[in-house]
């Protein structure tokens, strides 16, 4: 039940689909993706190209969800799911069908995409039928027929190949008004028995239901998450059906600092067992770890070219974290991000040995090859499941939903280091160091800012567990910039600019300042600069440890801004902070959603800007301090003889927020801003 490599996105303009983020990504995670990009129910199942039989008229089913009179909705509603009905039925044998009806009403513009419709399958899978109706504005009401819908591909240049496509059908009259319809049937691929029912998307659903048949002497439990439990109807014969009315969307698009919609959607995980089945995962976080651990058991074997390797990059090292260090940072760096997937290659991994002798593979690979290759030092590693999204998995509600893999790394007993900053607690005493092969720009002990604070399962067998990643101290994720500027007569300004980056805030400067071209440099500089002022000129650009992850990366420039302080009579307006815009994007309306921002940090700024001659300080702006607990601002200008030195830290501490501490966030806001564009006056001796 998984899709390896990245994530799927739509893109309208061209109709093609295409991973974004890194990772593997399991099925509930491409039902959500999709679901944002109105690509509706794509489920991973078995078998090839079908042929279809299908009917000419819109069945009864569809006039009885289009004619349901609607709740008055937001303005902005792009359009309103009429109907959306699975049944999921699981064989004796453990195959499972699934069988999805639809129907959606386009109410904007922007719901055009709802007319696009795609299922997933690939060469396990089988499309046993299907069927897409539209009825227009005008009420004509029409039936696609096979010969117009196409088979596609997906396009990433980090998939080397993946045996995944979808069927599309881009329905007629997709306007404002209409009505689209479509029913499928699909094989599905139960590699663990389970399936998760995802209750919402990014629009709003009138009615949805999910009904679950099972074999004779088959169980089931469910786990929920975002949503309280909801009984099932039992409708007899090992059926139960879950129905769900009037489910608001998870829109996110208008609101700022919004956490993922993933982290917030409403979801059903059912979980089922049976005589004869050796998938079964029981519903427990061990269950699932004990599955996983059938597949990676094998795959993490080293092999004497891995163990010699590891030896010649650990050669004179003794301690802990040097070794771990050298290893982790050489699979980081030496082994390429490129995915090759089918079947059940979306959840196991390849064997170590090949990872290593073709030096590329996904996440979860080179997770597999740090393990083995720190097998042949004595050090041992786990795999950890999470998601690239903060706060999807829930530690709450056991499921594979989650698309990414890391790395657990054992520390040893009673070990110590100051250099330890992401280490969690297993409910078993023992302590683990959490490390991202995957993400090159990371430094080693530390961990990117999109997983801290989030749950991922750590895959230790029977002992497997949810374990919370650490939120990092916001010093390890820092900016300092420090220039000395002059201002002439004409209120032009010049100076040198040293800005220094540590931490997730450096990577992409990192990857500029390492993969792009002198023109693309410059052009990131320049957009960047834009913030600040109108007319400018960057020059001598000296970039320095663009690639070594444990130093600052330093940028250093000279720039020269026309018009950078603005006379008013005999006064000249100067804006002490002269450079480095810290935004914090909020509105004024209620808030009901948590508040993300973002990752911790620290930034400094430290300004000297000599006078132009002739004229002294008649008044500076008022020196600021706030601090609302979960961030901090302060700033302060001085005039030193002829010079103006302007200094501020900003420090964020926790990352999400309840929705109460909107107004905390709004007034940091709105003081950041204000302190930003404050002036400092000079007037003429």
């Amino acid at each position: 039940m998984s899709v390896p490599g990245k994530k799927l996105e739509f893109h309208p303009e061209n109709g093609q689909c295409k991973w974004s983020a890194e990772s593997f990504v399991l099925i509930g995670n491409l039902a959500r993706c999709v679901s944002v990009a109105a690509l509706v129910t794509l489920w991973l199942l078995h078998a090839a190209t079908p042929a279809f039989a299908k009917t000419e008229s819109v069945p009864d089913w569809v006039h009885a969800a289009a004619a349901q009179s609607l709740p008055v909705y937001p303005e902005e509603t792009k359009a309103v799911v009429l109907l959306d009905d699975t049944t999921y039925t699981v064989a004796p044998d453990g195959r499972a069908v699934e069988h999805v009806r639809r129907v959606v009403k386009i109410l904007r513009p922007q719901g055009r995409a709802e007319s696009v419709v795609h299922v997933w399958f690939d060469n396990e899978t089988k499309i046993l039928s299907m069927n897409v109706w539209s009825i227009g504005t005008d009420g004509h009401e029409y039936a696609m027929k096979d010969k117009e819908m196409t088979d596609q591909g997906f396009e990433d240049a980090d998939v080397a190949f993946a045996d995944d496509r979808y069927r599309v059908a881009h329905a007629p009259a997709g306007d404002p008004g209409a009505v689209i319809a479509y029913e499928y049937e699909q094989r599905a691929r139960p590699f663990i028995t389970e399936k998760t029912w995802f209750l919402q998307e990014d629009i709003p659903l009138l009615s949805e239901s999910f009904t679950l048949q099972l074999p004779p002497g088959y169980t089931y439990a469910t786990a929920w998450s975002h949503h309280p439990p909801v009984q099932a109807a039992d409708l007899e014969g090992q059926r139960w059906r879950w129905e769900m009315k009037n489910v608001a969307g998870v829109e996110l698009e208008r609101i700022p600092l919004s956490p993922s919609a993933e982290s917030l959607t409403a979801r059903m995980t059912v979980h089922y067992a049976g005589p004869g089945l050796n998938a079964s995962t029981e519903g427990t976080w061990s269950s699932i770890g004990e599955w996983y651990q059938r597949l990676y058991k094998d795959r993490v074997a080293a092999t004497p070219e891995m163990s010699a390797k590891a030896q010649q990059l650990t050669a004179g090292k003794s301690d802990f974290f040097d070794k771990a260090e050298a290893i982790g940072d050489f699979v980081q760096r030496d082994v390429r991000y490129v995915a090759v997937e089918v079947g059940i290659g979306g959840y196991q991994p390849h064997a170590a040995a090949d990872v290593f002798h073709n030096r590329y593979g996904d996440c979860k690979d080179k997770a597999t090859l740090v393990a083995a290759m720190l097998s042949t030092v004595g050090i041992h590693a786990a795999p950890v499941m999470v998601d690239s999204e903060r706060g999807v998995v829930d530690r709450d509600a056991p499921s594979l939903v989650g698309n990414h893999i890391i790395t657990a790394i054992e520390l040893p007993s009673g070990y110590t280091s100051s250099r330890l900053h992401t280490v969690v607690t297993a409910k078993s005493g023992r302590h683990y160091l959490i490390f991202d092969p995957t993400s090159e720009k990371t430094p080693f002990g530390q961990l990117e800012h999109e997983l801290q604070g989030s749950y991922g399962l750590l895959l230790e067998d029977a002992q497997s567990e949810p374990i919370q990643l650490p939120l990092l101290d916001p010093a390890l994720n820092t900016v300092r910039r420090s220039a000395t500027f002059l201002i002439g007569p004409d209120g032009n300004l010049s100076g040198t600019v040293t800005e220094r980056r540590f931490g997730d805030v450096s990577e992409s400067r990192r990857v500029m300042y390492t993969s792009g071209d002198a023109k693309e440099q410059r052009e990131y500089l320049d957009h960047i600069l834009q913030h600040d002022f109108t007319i400018f000129t960057a020059s001598d650009v000296k970039a320095a440890n663009a690639t070594s992850l444990d130093q600052d990366f330093t940028l250093t420039y000279t720039l020269s801004a026309d018009g950078f302080a603005r006379s008013m009579g005999p006064l000249l307006m100067v804006r002490p902070r002269v450079l480095g815009d810290i935004s914090i994007p909020t509105d004024h309306k209620r808030r009901t959603v948590p508040i993300d921002m973002n990752e911790t940090m620290q930034i400094m700024d430290d300004y000297s800007v000599q006078l132009p001659a002739g004229y002294v300080v008649d008044e500076l702006p008022d020196p600021v301090k706030l601090d609302v607990g979960f961030a901090s601002y302060q700033s302060a200008v001085e005039a030193k003889g002829s010079t103006l030195h302007y200094t501020r830290t900003y420090i964020v501490r926790e990352i999400m927020l309840s929705p109460d501490r909107y107004a905390d966030v709004q007034k940091l806001a709105s003081v950041i801003a204000a302190d930003e564009e404050s002036k400092a006056i000079l007037k003429k001796q």
